[in-house]
């Protein structure tokens, strides 16, 4: 069973308290499913389940930085401002530039770090376990894959710890897990509004 890694800055809403069944929600400010799916789903779980399960939102960053970052975050938990798809996504459709249902569930921002700290840091394992029967490789398969893994994030300038360690597809996605961070269920995309419902509520019982 793989392991969740939540690597965030401090909160920046509500407190995080890790339950037995928990979910993340790992979105961007600057991506228009993430509010248009994500957030209304998100926000009703919560109303659901609050008190049985541990919450985290995780606004991250893998593109767009001008708009996916820390600043822009505090702004939409304030106000509900939007930026950049997202704005134009609700101002063309709606006429608002303001999200309306400003989530209530704790949420923090992604840990960003060079892509040179995290190459030369143990963390990159991290990733190199996540691969199927990478225990079993021999030390040179190893050795040839970590390599290459470095070479391709050496290219990008800042990563998304959250968003790297977990080797997440997109956003949004939503990660259930235990309360040793053993990963339970990785969902990515538009999801079903029963799919999460369900898989919290048999985890519960």
């Amino acid at each position: 069973m793989s392991k969740f890694h939540l690597n965030t800055q401090e909160l920046l809403q509500g407190k995080f308290k890790v339950n037995k069944v928990n979910i993340a929600f790992v979105f961007q400010v600057n991506c228009p499913g993430c509010f248009i799916y994500g957030f209304p789903m998100m926000n009703d779980l919560y109303k659901l389940f609050k008190d049985n399960v541990g919450f985290i939102g995780v606004a991250t960053a893998f593109e767009d930085f001008e708009y996916n970052n820390e600043a822009n975050l505090k702004l939409l938990l304030e106000n509900g401002t939007l930026v950049g798809e997202t704005k134009k996504y609700y101002n063309a459709n709606f006429g608002l530039s303001n999200y309306l249902d400003i989530p209530k569930f704790p949420i923090a921002f992604d840990t960003i770090t060079t892509s040179e700290e995290l190459i030369n840091s143990n963390k990159i394992e991290l990733i190199c376990n996540i691969i199927p029967d990478f225990a079993n490789f021999s030390e040179k398969e190893k050795e040839n894959l970590l390599g290459k893994i470095k070479s391709y994030y050496a290219q990008l300038p800042v990563l998304a710890e959250t968003f790297t360690l977990n080797q997440l597809q997109g956003t949004p996605s939503f990660i259930i897990f235990d309360d040793n961070y053993n990963t339970l269920g990785v969902y990515f995309g538009h999801q079903n509004d029963d799919t999460l419902k369900t898989k919290l509520e048999n985890l519960l019982h």
